[in-house]
């Protein structure tokens, strides 16, 4: 069986889906699966083995060889018996229909419906989607693909050299000789609402390293250097330090946020990565509902700032004063480090098919 998986789009996106891929894995283990994704989203996956083929493909990649034509090319050759579409754009079922795969799996959603054969109908109330895990999301789509016994636990993997390059930065950084590191995440890549101030993120770094006796680590992208240099700046303390001289990857993240023992992080794709690794999770939310990105992690804590106007899911502020955030305190999110660095230290280590949810809803 040649099986075709179209991966989502989104880092976070990629993470929940990871449940829905090991149950695609291990209810065909003699079946060739082959997943279609964004090349510069490729690391989230690295060192997993669930693929036995990961096909680069972006319908605007300046690189011909991963656009539709000849990536169709390649799948029609393939002779493909399942497609199953993570995805809800009308596009990626264009493009399955193309590929002449027998079955055809995805959400009837982007008035794509006519092009697949096995049509999901995602859950709406009074004509409107209900908010539901993306995690769930996934699963439903295996197991209308014919998987058995499904478990949502999120899983991850780093490879040898995603391990080198952490160890550069533990030496580099001085965090071989730390306590315990917490990683700080600031990215906001689906727009500014998802952002917590820079200058609140340098308050709390200072609280952790003064108050905790610990090492803060800032994440970041190229995208996001100059604000884990700005954070760096305003801190000014030794034991906060960033990845803004280093060459940040998707990679060397998932690496360092596994070595870390709690990690903070917007709303964002890498706190999956928390998740993945069963390393505690503060996230703070601000326009958007929990509920569509929850990830089942077993030692979680969701701030959120009650308003009237919130969760609005856009991406920018329509009222202009971004209180869902703003009012979000330091002080706050510092009270809920504690708690969960304090709850870590007084569990005993489990393995990670042993853990429970025990997710925290912090909403006052």
């Amino acid at each position: 069986m040649n099986l075709a998986i179209m991966i989502p789009n989104w880092v976070g996106d990629i993470v929940m889906a990871t449940p829905a891929l090991r149950a695609l894995r291990e209810s065909f283990p003699q079946a060739r699966l082959i997943g279609l994704m964004r090349p510069h989203l490729m690391d989230v996956l690295a060192g997993t083995n669930w693929l036995d083929e990961v096909v680069p493909y972006s319908r605007k990649s300046r690189r011909p060889e991963r656009t539709s034509r000849p990536v169709l090319r390649y799948l029609r050759r393939l002779q493909l018996d399942k497609f199953v579409l993570l995805t809800n754009s009308f596009s990626t079922a264009w493009l399955a229909w193309r590929s002449g795969a027998r079955q055809r799996i995805g959400f009837a959603r982007q008035a794509r419906g006519a092009l697949l054969t096995h049509r999901l109908q995602a859950p709406k109330l009074a004509g409107r989607l209900v908010p539901r895990s993306a995690v769930d999301h996934y699963l439903e789509l295996a197991q209308a693909a014919g998987c058995g016994e499904i478990t949502r636990q999120l899983q991850l993997a780093t490879t040898a050299q995603d391990e080198r390059a952490a160890d550069r930065v533990w030496e580099k950084l001085r965090l071989n000789a730390a306590r315990r590191v917490v990683t700080l995440n600031t990215g906001a890549a689906y727009g500014p609402s998802k952002a917590w101030p820079d200058d609140y993120f340098a308050v709390l770094g200072r609280r952790i390293c003064v108050e905790l006796d610990a090492h803060v680590l800032v994440l970041c992208g190229p995208a996001e250097r100059d604000a884990a240099r700005r954070i760096e700046h305003l801190a000014n303390h030794p034991r906060l330090v960033s990845l803004a001289g280093e060459q940040p990857g998707l990679g060397l993240s998932k690496a360092c946020v596994q070595r870390s023992q709690l990690m903070v992080s917007t709303d964002s794709g890498p706190r999956h990565f928390a998740a993945a690794f069963g390393v505690p999770l503060v996230t703070l939310f601000g326009s958007t509902d929990p509920r569509w990105s929850e990830n089942y992690h077993w030692q979680a804590a969701d701030l959120l700032q009650p308003l009237a106007c919130s969760p609005c899911g856009r991406r920018t502020c329509p009222l202009g004063h971004h209180r869902c955030m703003r009012d979000l305190t330091p002080d706050r999110v510092f009270a809920a480090v504690q708690r969960m660095l304090d709850s870590a230290a007084r569990q005993p280590p489990r393995s990670r098919s042993a853990r429970q949810s025990t997710r925290t809803e912090l909403t006052t």
